[in-house]
């Protein structure tokens, strides 16, 4: 049986791929158990995570690298939390931060609260509360309540991982899955070819220099070819 042309395609050709990071965000913690166990949390749930163990070091990676949201611990070496988050707001970094306290120490939250972080989680907590807030953030600070991202005939659950094109599943790999998610988090605004690859890869991560060229051409065929357009020297845009 020939198959119809006119039938919405569901790219079957490669195989599923469980969502990988698309959405980076920087941990910084000097505790190694808890940085680890939270980076491991956050990594399976679909974000790409740096870590920085001091508070010298985390201010730095927050001044010179474009997160889109921060867990930040208070009680750090070198530079306290507090001294971290205030540097970076008055600097004119605004990227959603996220404290770890002391369970009772009602001050830090205020401290916290007073000096720019945007929530905070109280210390021993839960990794499924961390990700629940940090998605809130950054769904907030994106400009939008609804979970779901919708951009034209493209509706993208960062959640569930899941896309559809007009009501139709599309299948994904996990790399072109992490650049639709950066492109509709920042619908409406040029992403630089730079950008999304500090985006969809940890420090560590081998990074090709044509892969993001790859990653568009693929979604376009997918999706459409004018979902994704390019501006040109500049980068893509969706919306």
């Amino acid at each position: 049986m020939g198959v119809d042309p006119r039938a919405p395609a569901t790219y079957v050709s490669e195989p599923a791929a469980t969502p990988e990071p698309a959405i980076r965000v920087l941990l910084v913690e000097d505790d190694t158990d808890l940085a680890q166990r939270l980076t491991a949390s956050l990594r399976e749930a679909g974000f790409a995570v740096d870590r920085a163990a001091d508070g010298d070091l985390g201010a730095y990676m927050g001044e010179t690298t474009d997160y889109d949201a921060v867990v930040l611990d208070l009680g750090l070496p070198k530079l306290s939390g507090i001294e971290v988050l205030r540097r970076w707001r008055s600097g004119g970094r605004r990227m959603p931060v996220l404290i770890l306290t002391a369970r009772s120490a009602w001050t830090e939250r205020v401290e916290g609260l007073n000096a720019g972080a945007d929530d905070y989680v109280g210390k021993p907590f839960q990794a499924l509360e961390v990700i629940a807030r940090l998605r809130a953030l950054i769904r907030r600070s994106s400009g939008g309540s609804n979970p779901v991202l919708v951009q034209g005939d493209i509706a993208f659950d960062p959640a569930g991982g899941s896309v559809t094109l007009r009501g139709v599943p599309v299948i994904l790999t996990a790399q072109e899955l992490r650049v639709l998610s950066v492109l509709m988090h920042r619908a409406g605004r040029i992403v630089s070819q730079s950008d999304l690859l500090d985006h969809i890869y940890a420090d560590d991560d081998v990074r090709g220099s044509n892969t993001i060229e790859v990653f568009v051409a693929r979604l376009r065929k997918k999706l459409g070819h004018d979902a994704i357009r390019t501006v040109r020297g500049l980068g893509y845009r969706i919306g």
